[in-house]
């Protein structure tokens, strides 16, 4: 089979690195980047760390307003898959990406496959929501990865094509787990001790671009002491200009995969607004904090390992005087290594029913 395979932000790097692995070793694979992340901190590393073969298309569409973005996308992916003709695309994710190369497939009448199929945070004020929704309904095969996902889809009547192959995420933490822990050296190059900081990712418009807000979160950072690394999206940067920075927040430029894993490890708590990093933290077994008021991976409540705080100050300082987590959870919702080939053999399986 010829599969293209459509990424184009951070997320979905690691995501298609196990899966490309998988799909190479009997299909020909085509990798379409967007451009969508196009700094070398927020694309190029993910490659050279993850072993991902160069893309075959580099889209450059780079930044913009969603519409603009997202039409942009949309265009260029068309032209490749007339060009390309493939039996299938595999889109993952929330992104604009997702969505623009599901639509574009759609109306060429290509089979989607959609990694990371079902999740719901039911707030529809978020991009992402927009994005995974519309994308799970015009996909030919769902890859849902918990048995809430595929009871989301159930909800909205999609049950043909679903597939519960557990969390492609796994497969990727499984690939680096070990490197980061022997060879990273992130820790020390930053001068902190293992479950002695903090670790902050900020990257939602609605968290970021009201200085208000902001400074709530930071006062809270503030309040709590400990050295707090904040590994900046290149979007936030500027924002924080209008904010009184703590003397205990790390500022530094955004990390490879492995680092962030390793600091991801050995962090107290994790303060975020990402989905990904609400889970990377559950499987690695760090508490984390998230500051939304509802989450897509509901999963991650679990024996308290995660908690919705919202911009709330006193919420978010509460977190954060918790002890660090040394424990494993004892249920794991998001299955066993092995994702990429149980999504490879449901593809297979489905090209040969077609």
């Amino acid at each position: 089979m010829k599969i293209v395979s459509i990424v184009g932000a951070r997320p979905q790097f690691i995501k298609c690195a196990p899966l490309s692995k998988e799909l190479r070793r009997n299909h020909d694979e085509v990798i379409v980047h967007t451009g969508q992340h196009y700094d070398y901190e927020m694309s190029k590393v993910f490659f050279d760390e993850l072993d991902i073969p160069t893309p075959d298309y580099n889209l450059n569409v780079g930044s913009g307003s969603q519409g603009r973005q997202t039409g942009a996308m949309l265009a260029a992916i068309e032209d490749v898959l007339l060009k390309e003709e493939p039996q299938m695309v595999v889109v993952f994710g929330d992104t604009n990406s997702t969505i623009a190369g599901a639509l574009a497939a759609s109306k060429l009448d290509i089979p989607i496959a959609h990694v990371e199929a079902g999740l719901r945070s039911y707030d529809r004020s978020m991009p992402e929501e927009i994005n995974r929704g519309l994308t799970d309904h015009i996909s030919n095969l769902l890859f849902a990865p918990t048995d809430g996902a595929v009871t989301n889809l159930g909800k909205e009547g999609i049950c043909n094509g679903v597939h519960q192959v557990g969390d492609i995420m796994v497969d990727s933490l499984n690939s680096v787990k070990d490197v980061a822990r022997t060879r990273s050296t992130v820790l020390e190059r930053l001068g902190v001790e293992s479950h002695g900081y903090f670790v902050l990712t900020m990257h939602r418009a609605g968290n970021t671009d009201d200085s208000v807000k902001l400074g709530r979160v930071l006062n809270a950072i503030r309040r709590a002491g400990l050295p707090t690394i904040f590994p900046v999206h290149p979007r936030t940067r500027k924002l924080l200009e209008a904010v009184e920075i703590p003397s205990n927040l790390m500022v530094i430029e955004p990390l490879g995969y492995v680092d962030m894993i390793a600091l991801i490890d050995n962090a107290r708590c994790v303060l975020t607004d990402s989905g990904g990093m609400q889970k990377e933290s559950f499987i690695l077994g760090t508490r984390c904090a998230t500051l939304r008021e509802n989450t897509e991976w509901p999963e991650t409540f679990i024996e308290g390992r995660n908690r919705l705080v919202g911009l709330d100050e006193e919420k978010i300082a509460e977190a954060l005087v918790e002890p660090a987590i040394e424990n494993a959870p004892k249920v794991d919702p998001f299955g066993s290594v092995g994702v990429s080939a149980r999504i490879v053999r449901a593809i297979e399986v489905f090209n040969r029913l077609k």
